[in-house]
């Protein structure tokens, strides 16, 4: 297998995410307003999706295009597996560390809040519905998406090493079609659907392959204009001043209702093309301040970052306990701006202390033994013939 050199923008970007995903998970805490979706459309799971599917097609679609489909299928629904038995260990303990914190502080606010009195109600019909994706707890959302944009990489990835542009205007054709129809996969209960709607995310998660198999390069010269450039600094002042209006009746005032009309809904379950488009104009902007042999990528400053980043599937989950956690004891204790701050970066020095010790394990080797068939074992030594 050849080598892959590490891009420590992803990395980067990766554990900024991260971070991002925890603090916006913790309801009422005054350091989320350091996130993304407090000044734009977009927030951290555009960068994780956009980010998953970039390292898709650079891993794997030079692969697939050197005629081993199969070896890339197999890592890839292995990866998918991964996720999976990720995705359901991580809504057993969580749902058990919400049912503990209810009873034990007799606050059925967790239960509702996080969507779990129906399982702790109905556990023999839900762990059935958990077991095939279709129920899922608040802030487990995610993961599925993964798992099946994942597992439908390899063909997307075969076609788009082939007919890149062609395949691409097939995902937004899906796009356009999901939304016009409504397609959605169904959830639990019966007339719910997938918060992430995977026939919507594809087209970010593909344009992302696109781009990671040679499609941005043949018009890089065009995205790094000066004209692309102006245009996404504008669509991001823009978008600062419509968050703005959420929190000043003031600013809000001066909004057209016309606009009003046409921006609202924003919907991230169906990835609202403000919501994309607004990302896109984010990467534009980060493509050119934050190169590939950017100084900074190797800085002290940046390394808690790329640490998270190198360790993305373990330290989400991480995130997701220490969200609920960070939130119980603002809950229960003290939700003043200091214990705000503190239990923020609580979780990030755990964050990093975990994401060092996965740095370190991987540094140890490891020890295995070969096992074969024994008559191939009697046939190279020659023995065991007539």
């Amino acid at each position: 297998m050849r080598p892959v050199e590490r891009d420590l923008r992803l990395d980067l970007l990766r554990g900024l995410g991260l971070w991002m995903i925890f603090l916006d998970h913790v309801p009422n805490n005054i350091v989320s307003w350091l996130t993304l979706r407090n000044f734009g459309f977009s927030d951290a799971a555009e960068f994780f999706v956009f980010i998953s599917g970039y390292l898709a097609g650079f891993i794997y679609g030079p692969f697939i295009a050197g005629g081993q489909f199969l070896a890339a299928t197999k890592r890839l629904w292995k990866r998918a597996v991964q996720m999976y038995v990720a995705h359901i260990m991580l809504f057993l303990i969580f749902t058990a560390q919400i049912a503990r914190a209810a009873r034990k502080f007799d606050n059925p606010m967790y239960e509702n809040e996080f969507n779990v009195f129906n399982f702790l109600q109905h556990p023999d019909v839900l762990i059935g519905q958990a077991l095939t994706l279709r129920y899922k707890p608040v802030d487990l959302d995610v993961l599925p998406l993964y798992i099946s944009l994942i597992a439908a990489s390899p063909l997307v990835l075969w076609c788009m090493v082939r007919r890149p542009n062609l395949t691409l205007l097939c995902s937004a054709v899906l796009y356009v079609l999901a939304r016009w129809f409504d397609w959605n996969l169904p959830s639990y209960p019966p007339g719910t659907t997938w918060y992430f709607n995977p026939f919507a995310w594809q087209l970010l998660f593909f344009l992302a392959a696109w781009c990671s198999v040679g499609g941005a390069a043949k018009y890089w010269s065009l995205i790094q204009s000066r004209a692309v450039f102006a245009l996404s600094v504008a669509w991001i002042g823009f978008a600062f001043l419509i968050v703005m209006t959420w929190h000043s009746e003031f600013l809000a005032s001066l909004i057209p209702k016309w606009m009003i009309k046409v921006i609202y809904p924003i919907d991230k379950t169906d990835l609202d093309m403000l919501r994309f488009t607004h990302f896109l104009a984010v990467a534009v902007v980060v493509s050119r301040y934050v190169p590939y042999n950017w100084r900074q990528l190797t800085a002290k400053w940046t390394y808690p970052l790329r640490l998270c980043g190198r360790h993305s599937l373990p330290l989400f989950c991480v995130g997701v306990f220490l969200s609920f956690g960070a939130h119980w004891i603002l809950v229960q204790y003290d939700s003043g701006i200091l214990a705000q701050i503190g239990v923020s970066l609580a979780g990030f020095l755990i964050m990093m202390a975990i994401a060092w010790a996965l740095d370190q394990s991987q540094k140890v080797p490891d020890l295995f033994v070969e096992v074969t068939d024994l008559d191939t074992s009697k046939a190279a030594t020659g023995s065991g013939t007539a």
